[in-house]
Protein backbone atom coordinates (compact mmCIF):
# COMPACT_ATOMS: atom_id res chain seq x y z
CA UNK A 1 0.00 0.00 0.00
CA UNK A 2 1.56 3.31 -1.15
CA UNK A 3 1.75 6.41 1.88
CA UNK A 4 -0.56 8.64 0.58
CA UNK A 5 -3.56 5.47 0.81
CA UNK A 6 -2.34 4.32 4.17
CA UNK A 7 -2.56 8.16 5.35
CA UNK A 8 -5.96 7.94 3.91
CA UNK A 9 -7.25 4.72 5.31
CA UNK A 10 -5.89 5.96 8.95
CA UNK A 11 -7.68 9.36 8.33
CA UNK A 12 -10.96 7.63 7.31
CA UNK A 13 -10.56 5.18 10.56
CA UNK A 14 -10.56 7.92 12.90
CA UNK A 15 -13.42 9.80 11.03
CA UNK A 16 -15.44 6.95 10.97
CA UNK A 17 -14.55 7.00 14.94
CA UNK A 18 -14.92 10.14 15.70
CA UNK A 19 -18.37 10.52 13.59
CA UNK A 20 -19.69 7.39 15.73
CA UNK A 21 -18.53 9.48 18.88
CA UNK A 22 -20.63 12.30 17.82
CA UNK A 23 -23.65 10.53 16.88
CA UNK A 24 -23.64 9.06 20.41
CA UNK A 25 -23.77 12.31 21.83
CA UNK A 26 -20.21 13.23 22.40
CA UNK A 27 -19.69 16.76 20.28
CA UNK A 28 -16.34 17.82 21.82
CA UNK A 29 -14.31 17.95 18.98
CA UNK A 30 -11.42 18.72 20.13
CA UNK A 31 -10.90 16.19 22.57
CA UNK A 32 -11.95 13.81 19.96
CA UNK A 33 -9.07 14.93 17.66
CA UNK A 34 -11.05 16.11 15.10
CA UNK A 35 -8.99 19.33 14.73
CA UNK A 36 -5.44 16.92 14.33
CA UNK A 37 -7.38 15.57 11.55
CA UNK A 38 -8.51 18.65 9.68
CA UNK A 39 -5.04 19.98 10.33
CA UNK A 40 -3.26 17.01 8.22
CA UNK A 41 -6.09 16.75 5.31
CA UNK A 42 -6.35 20.60 4.58
CA UNK A 43 -3.00 20.76 3.09
CA UNK A 44 -3.38 17.90 0.53
CA UNK A 45 -5.97 18.57 -2.41
CA UNK A 46 -6.69 14.68 -2.71
CA UNK A 47 -7.32 14.28 0.81
CA UNK A 48 -9.61 16.93 1.12
CA UNK A 49 -11.21 15.36 -1.99
CA UNK A 50 -11.19 12.34 -0.28
CA UNK A 51 -12.49 13.15 3.39
CA UNK A 52 -14.21 16.86 2.79
CA UNK A 53 -17.38 15.37 3.06
CA UNK A 54 -17.36 13.44 5.82
CA UNK A 55 -15.76 16.46 7.65
CA UNK A 56 -18.50 18.80 6.97
CA UNK A 57 -21.11 16.27 8.13
CA UNK A 58 -19.30 15.69 11.50
CA UNK A 59 -18.72 19.25 12.00
CA UNK A 60 -22.86 20.20 11.11
CA UNK A 61 -23.64 17.68 13.45
CA UNK A 62 -21.64 18.54 16.47
CA UNK A 63 -22.70 22.33 15.56
CA UNK A 64 -26.13 21.82 15.36
CA UNK A 65 -25.99 19.55 18.65
CA UNK A 66 -23.94 22.05 20.60
CA UNK A 67 -25.64 25.42 19.43
CA UNK A 68 -29.39 25.76 19.91
CA UNK A 69 -30.15 29.55 19.04
CA UNK A 70 -29.45 29.13 15.57
CA UNK A 71 -31.34 30.64 12.70
CA UNK A 72 -31.60 30.03 8.73
CA UNK A 73 -29.02 31.60 6.67
CA UNK A 74 -31.47 33.64 4.72
CA UNK A 75 -33.44 35.11 7.95
CA UNK A 76 -29.74 36.13 9.44
CA UNK A 77 -28.41 37.98 6.00
CA UNK A 78 -32.39 39.62 6.11
CA UNK A 79 -32.02 40.74 9.95
CA UNK A 80 -28.46 42.33 9.14
CA UNK A 81 -29.21 43.74 5.75
CA UNK A 82 -32.23 45.81 8.08
CA UNK A 83 -29.59 46.39 10.92
CA UNK A 84 -27.52 47.75 7.80
CA UNK A 85 -30.84 50.15 6.58
CA UNK A 86 -31.31 51.24 9.97
CA UNK A 87 -27.58 52.99 10.18
CA UNK A 88 -28.52 54.66 6.88
CA UNK A 89 -32.10 55.96 8.49
CA UNK A 90 -29.57 56.95 11.41
CA UNK A 91 -27.52 58.98 9.06
CA UNK A 92 -30.35 60.30 7.10
CA UNK A 93 -31.73 61.58 10.76
CA UNK A 94 -28.33 63.15 11.04
CA UNK A 95 -28.70 65.16 8.83
CA UNK A 96 -32.62 66.00 9.51
CA UNK A 97 -32.46 67.10 13.31
CA UNK A 98 -32.25 70.52 14.02
CA UNK A 99 -30.51 69.40 17.71
CA UNK A 100 -26.79 69.06 17.99
CA UNK A 101 -26.91 66.54 20.18
CA UNK A 102 -29.31 64.63 18.51
CA UNK A 103 -27.31 64.52 15.26
CA UNK A 104 -24.69 63.49 17.00
CA UNK A 105 -26.24 60.95 18.88
CA UNK A 106 -27.33 59.71 15.60
CA UNK A 107 -24.05 59.58 13.80
CA UNK A 108 -22.60 57.75 16.38
CA UNK A 109 -25.79 55.01 16.41
CA UNK A 110 -24.73 54.73 12.64
CA UNK A 111 -21.45 53.96 13.53
CA UNK A 112 -21.99 51.52 15.93
CA UNK A 113 -24.96 49.75 14.16
CA UNK A 114 -22.69 49.35 11.00
CA UNK A 115 -19.81 47.95 12.86
CA UNK A 116 -22.27 45.16 14.25
CA UNK A 117 -24.06 44.79 11.16
CA UNK A 118 -21.58 44.31 8.43
CA UNK A 119 -19.60 41.86 9.76
CA UNK A 120 -21.47 38.63 8.75
CA UNK A 121 -22.61 39.63 5.61
CA UNK A 122 -19.10 40.52 4.28
CA UNK A 123 -18.43 36.80 5.39
CA UNK A 124 -20.82 35.80 3.34
CA UNK A 125 -20.36 37.47 -0.29
CA UNK A 126 -16.84 37.01 -0.11
CA UNK A 127 -17.44 33.04 0.80
CA UNK A 128 -20.42 32.40 -1.51
CA UNK A 129 -18.28 34.17 -4.56
CA UNK A 130 -15.29 31.41 -3.77
CA UNK A 131 -17.66 28.64 -3.26
CA UNK A 132 -18.10 28.66 0.32
CA UNK A 133 -21.42 27.62 1.39
CA UNK A 134 -23.45 28.96 4.99
CA UNK A 135 -25.43 26.75 7.11
CA UNK A 136 -26.83 28.66 10.23
CA UNK A 137 -26.59 32.23 11.75
CA UNK A 138 -25.69 32.16 15.38
CA UNK A 139 -25.11 34.43 19.07
CA UNK A 140 -21.90 33.59 19.56
CA UNK A 141 -18.18 34.84 20.13
CA UNK A 142 -16.56 36.59 23.45
CA UNK A 143 -18.94 38.95 25.11
CA UNK A 144 -20.99 41.13 24.34
CA UNK A 145 -22.56 37.88 21.87
CA UNK A 146 -22.77 38.66 18.28
CA UNK A 147 -23.74 37.44 15.41
CA UNK A 148 -21.80 34.34 13.84
CA UNK A 149 -22.05 32.77 10.36
CA UNK A 150 -21.03 28.81 10.54
CA UNK A 151 -19.78 27.39 7.54
CA UNK A 152 -20.43 24.29 5.78
CA UNK A 153 -17.08 22.95 6.23
CA UNK A 154 -17.29 20.46 3.26
CA UNK A 155 -17.59 23.38 0.59
CA UNK A 156 -15.14 25.77 3.40
CA UNK A 157 -12.25 22.79 2.63
CA UNK A 158 -12.77 22.44 -1.13
CA UNK A 159 -12.64 26.14 -1.29
CA UNK A 160 -8.56 27.16 -2.32
CA UNK A 161 -7.24 27.67 1.15
CA UNK A 162 -5.69 31.81 0.24
CA UNK A 163 -9.21 32.84 -1.00
CA UNK A 164 -10.82 31.31 2.87
CA UNK A 165 -7.95 33.58 4.57
CA UNK A 166 -9.54 36.59 2.77
CA UNK A 167 -12.89 35.63 3.16
CA UNK A 168 -11.94 35.42 7.24
CA UNK A 169 -10.48 38.56 6.59
CA UNK A 170 -13.41 40.31 5.29
CA UNK A 171 -15.53 40.69 7.87
CA UNK A 172 -12.89 42.23 10.71
CA UNK A 173 -12.00 44.43 7.58
CA UNK A 174 -15.83 45.81 7.05
CA UNK A 175 -16.32 45.92 10.89
CA UNK A 176 -13.31 48.78 11.09
CA UNK A 177 -14.26 50.24 8.39
CA UNK A 178 -18.29 50.99 9.21
CA UNK A 179 -17.11 53.93 12.11
CA UNK A 180 -14.89 55.43 9.61
CA UNK A 181 -17.92 55.41 6.74
CA UNK A 182 -20.57 56.99 9.17
CA UNK A 183 -17.52 59.60 10.06
CA UNK A 184 -17.23 60.79 6.43
CA UNK A 185 -20.44 62.20 7.03
CA UNK A 186 -19.93 64.21 10.15
CA UNK A 187 -18.48 67.55 8.15
CA UNK A 188 -21.60 68.00 5.99
CA UNK A 189 -24.27 66.37 8.81
CA UNK A 190 -23.66 69.66 11.34
CA UNK A 191 -23.43 67.10 14.35
CA UNK A 192 -21.34 68.52 17.23
CA UNK A 193 -17.79 67.25 17.55
CA UNK A 194 -17.95 64.66 20.44
CA UNK A 195 -19.86 62.45 17.64
CA UNK A 196 -16.62 62.51 15.36
CA UNK A 197 -14.33 62.09 18.38
CA UNK A 198 -16.32 59.49 19.27
CA UNK A 199 -16.89 57.33 16.08
CA UNK A 200 -12.97 57.85 15.89
CA UNK A 201 -12.47 56.03 18.72
CA UNK A 202 -15.00 53.51 18.02
CA UNK A 203 -12.80 52.75 15.14
CA UNK A 204 -9.46 52.86 16.58
CA UNK A 205 -10.32 50.68 19.49
CA UNK A 206 -11.68 48.05 17.26
CA UNK A 207 -8.02 48.07 15.24
CA UNK A 208 -6.48 47.91 18.62
CA UNK A 209 -8.94 44.62 19.80
CA UNK A 210 -8.02 43.36 16.20
CA UNK A 211 -3.89 43.63 16.82
CA UNK A 212 -3.78 42.34 20.70
CA UNK A 213 -7.26 40.08 20.42
CA UNK A 214 -8.18 38.82 17.21
CA UNK A 215 -4.92 37.89 16.06
CA UNK A 216 -5.15 34.85 18.87
CA UNK A 217 -8.69 34.18 18.67
CA UNK A 218 -10.51 35.37 15.92
CA UNK A 219 -10.67 36.18 12.35
CA UNK A 220 -7.05 37.38 11.77
CA UNK A 221 -5.81 34.32 13.51
CA UNK A 222 -8.08 32.48 10.89
CA UNK A 223 -6.67 34.61 8.17
CA UNK A 224 -3.34 33.14 9.11
CA UNK A 225 -3.58 29.60 9.42
CA UNK A 226 -5.46 29.86 5.91
CA UNK A 227 -2.38 31.58 4.85
CA UNK A 228 0.05 29.07 6.35
CA UNK A 229 -2.04 26.33 4.64
CA UNK A 230 -2.05 27.93 1.00
CA UNK A 231 2.02 28.37 1.62
CA UNK A 232 2.37 24.72 2.28
CA UNK A 233 0.55 23.47 -0.44
CA UNK A 234 2.75 22.57 -3.44
CA UNK A 235 1.77 24.14 -7.06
Amino acid sequence: MEVGASASVDLTASLDRIEAAVASGNTDLRALGFWRVVARVKPDRVLVDEHADQIGRIDTVAFHAGVRLRVPVWAGNLLLLAGIAAGGVAVWLAFSWNSAMWKGLALLAAGAIWAVAVHSPAHWVVGRAIGIRFTDYFLGGPPPPRPGLKTDYATYLRADPDSRAWMHASGAIATKLAPFVALAFWPASGAPWWSAAGLLALGVLQIVTDITLSTKTSDWKKFSREKAVARSREP
